[in-house]
């Protein structure tokens, strides 16, 4: 009985809190615990300390894992049993919490159809005219408007998406040098360059995400401005309308190829200077 006491006192009374770096002589009281598959003396713990220091890694959420961060031992956490009300009650509170998410997405896209069957809807009345958008929207089949009233937001996303002006650009540096007539109308347009620059990349443009976004649905009311501007003489509102957006991407483009064309020209004209010396040195 000795020789099992002899052996055993060396070990409890070599333990220390790896949190508190507390020893049995510091708290006689205290509840040890061995969480993990650290050995030595590390691998004590008082509970107490243990509790606090789960709580802090868990954040408020009980039911999220914690590990030591020597061994990396998942600790073992149980929970007295819970009566048949809370148990029913702790159940309910875990189905909505798995349920919100996909509620809440669900709300969202709903959101979102909505207010794009909203936008096509206003948008027909634009182009076409409130009393005949309202005529057209009324005579057609529900199903239709519910169908393709949201593919006209989607349309002109996808629309604004394709950069038409890059193709341009290319043509126009290949065959520039051969049209002496460009030169006439913007100088330096056709001159040689001394190097070729590298090229952006496009993901990497200016043109964001809100760009596109912002350009595409603010397009069919630009177009129904530019259309009453230069096409007045023109009776019906979607033709008009048509002519307007046309028109509008036509000046659009065509300043946006001779801007990045001017950037192209001055990235390839481009020198470094030297490093300016200091007096004295």
């Amino acid at each position: 009985m000795a020789e099992q006491t002899g052996l055993t006192l060396p070990q409890t009374m070599d333990r220390s809190c790896w949190v508190c770096f507390a020893t049995d002589e510091d708290d006689r009281t205290a509840e040890w615990v061995r969480p993990c598959r650290c050995r030595g003396s590390t691998k004590w713990v008082h509970q107490t300390c243990l509790q606090r220091w789960v709580d802090e890694k868990q954040r408020g959420n009980s039911t999220a894992r914690v590990a030591c961060p020597q061994c990396n031992a998942e600790y073992l956490i149980v929970f007295p049993k819970l009566g048949p009300v809370v148990y029913v009650l702790d159940l309910a509170d875990r189905l909505i919490s798995k349920a919100c998410p996909f509620a809440a997405a669900g709300i969202m896209v709903g959101s979102i159809y909505w207010t794009a069957v909203t936008y096509g809807a206003v948008t027909v009345m634009q182009v076409v005219g409130h009393k005949e958008g309202l005529d057209v929207m009324e005579r057609a089949d529900p199903l239709f408007l519910l169908i393709g009233l949201p593919t006209i937001p989607v349309m002109l996303i996808l629309g604004k998406m394709i950069r038409w002006e890059d193709y341009v650009l290319r043509l126009w540096r290949k065959y520039s040098n051969k049209l002496q007539i460009l030169n006439s109308i913007f100088p330096g347009i056709g001159c040689p360059v001394p190097r070729i620059p590298a090229e952006a990349n496009p993901l990497a443009d200016h043109v964001s995400a809100t760009r596109i976004l912002c350009g595409a649905l603010v397009f069919p009311t630009i177009a129904t401005i530019v259309g009453k501007l230069m096409f007045s003489s023109v009776n019906s509102n979607l033709q008009r309308t048509i002519l307007g957006g046309i028109a509008f991407v036509a000046i659009k483009g065509a300043f946006k190829v001779y801007f990045k064309q001017q950037q192209y020209l001055r990235q390839a004209h481009r020198k470094i200077l030297n490093y300016p010396e200091q007096e004295g040195a």
